[in-house]
């Protein structure tokens, strides 16, 4: 069944921890596929590109994320696909292929995490784990209709991890509940037990400008979702506003997103890119070689509107308040989505992924909707550190829904 939806690139590869102790962790039984850009002893990661597989070795250790999750009893059962070199948010890839969205076979999977959001969402794993820079694990978890977690920046261990913009890349994970989502987060989030127990969130803001992106469709089809969580937050005692956060505007964010981004980027990258000289798919060759006409010292506004962003939404959101936002401008695009069209569509969409990213603040997004037979995602936004607490509020609004 793997290969009917071409989630994975390797599903031979099984790896338990050596420890005797592992088939009695938390997460004992379950089993889950991670993006093809982890350090797994022995295994050559490929990035999502033939020429990067070629120029480099197997590993020698395992990355501590994973090591975390196979300690705890998880079993690791295949690599999953990605976009090349991690640089896009579509899941295709002209090398491997396109992981087929099980939601909606007609649409793109969402990337660069793709293979992992796909081998959760048609029920191949338990849950999957991939790397969100720029979007990479709730934009594809969002166009499939499952959970999607990305940490405050640095929380979870990123060691061998293959870096697109170090600045901004977090390890991410995904599943079909709040419940697993929540589990799989007090492994990789040590001390969860101790912010477990801080008091509860008390105020949720709307952003304007992050709702006044979505098409219309897609606002109409997250209303109830909106009412419901209004209604959840009254109950227990809480407040729901509005807010404007950004007067600069979100395309201004975004700009400055992704020039940092891609400053980062070819910082990392050039010397393997100038040697190799490897084959990228159009779109992703074109990113690069934008990135390699930026220079740092003529772009320092967005080093500092970063700066102000993150000064802004960690005093507006502290500890006891959240966000909530769609987590894309509308459900999937065409699996033929290309060109002018795609670039577009990329841009819209990293106008809302960019609030999380620039502020390195911890975001979920939650399947909540469909449009015309396709998931849509809704998202929640917590202040800094504050991950398990958001997770289980997830899991507790998640359990209202169901009685």
């Amino acid at each position: 069944m793997g290969s009917t939806w071409n989630a994975f690139m390797n599903e031979q590869l099984t790896m338990t921890s050596s420890s005797p102790l592992a088939v009695q962790g938390p997460l004992s039984g379950w089993t889950f596929g991670v993006k093809d850009v982890f350090a797994l002893a022995g295994h050559t990661s490929s990035a999502g590109n033939p020429d990067w597989l070629r120029t480099h070795s197997p590993a020698t250790q395992t990355a501590s994320a994973i090591q975390r999750l196979l300690e705890a009893g998880a079993m690791l059962q295949g690599t999953t696909h990605t976009d090349e070199l991690m640089y896009s948010l579509n899941g295709q890839n002209i090398h491997y292929g396109t992981p087929t969205n099980p939601q909606a076979t007609d649409r793109i999977p969402g990337g660069s995490s793709s293979g992992s959001a796909v081998a959760v969402a048609a029920g191949l794993r338990d849950f999957a784990i991939g790397t969100d820079t720029g979007g990479s694990v709730r934009i594809p978890s969002s166009y499939c209709g499952i959970y999607g977690m990305r940490p405050t920046h640095g929380l979870v261990p990123i060691d061998g991890v293959i870096p697109l913009a170090p600045g901004f890349d977090t390890v991410g994970w995904m599943a079909n509940s709040a419940d697993v989502l929540l589990e799989v987060g007090k492994v990789l989030i040590h001390d969860s037990e101790e912010e477990a127990e801080q008091s509860a969130f008390d105020h949720i803001y709307f952003p304007e400008e992050a709702w006044a992106l979505a098409e219309p469709e897609t606002r109409e089809a997250l209303q109830k979702s909106l009412e419901q969580i209004t209604y959840h937050m009254t109950s227990t005692n809480g407040r729901t506003s509005w807010t404007e956060i950004a007067p600069e505007g979100l395309s201004a964010w975004m700009t400055a997103f992704r020039t940092i981004q891609a400053l980062e980027i070819w910082q990392e990258h050039e010397e393997w890119i100038q040697t190799a000289q490897p084959v990228f798919g159009k779109d992703i060759a074109d990113r690069f070689d934008w990135a390699s006409t930026l220079r740092a010292e003529e772009n320092q506004h967005s080093f500092a509107l970063k700066q102000q962003v993150s000064e802004r939404l960690h005093q507006l959101l502290a500890t006891h308040q959240l966000l909530v936002l769609p987590t894309a401008t509308s459900s999937a695009p065409s699996l033929d989505i290309q060109g002018e069209a795609n670039e577009r569509r990329r841009s819209q969409t990293m106008q809302l992924s960019c609030i999380a990213g620039l502020s390195g603040l911890p975001q979920i997004t939650i399947p909540v909707a469909t449009l015309q037979g396709a998931p849509i995602g809704l998202s929640i936004i917590a202040g800094k550190g504050q991950d398990i607490r958001l997770l289980q509020w997830v899991k507790d609004w998640a359990d209202t829904l169901q009685k």
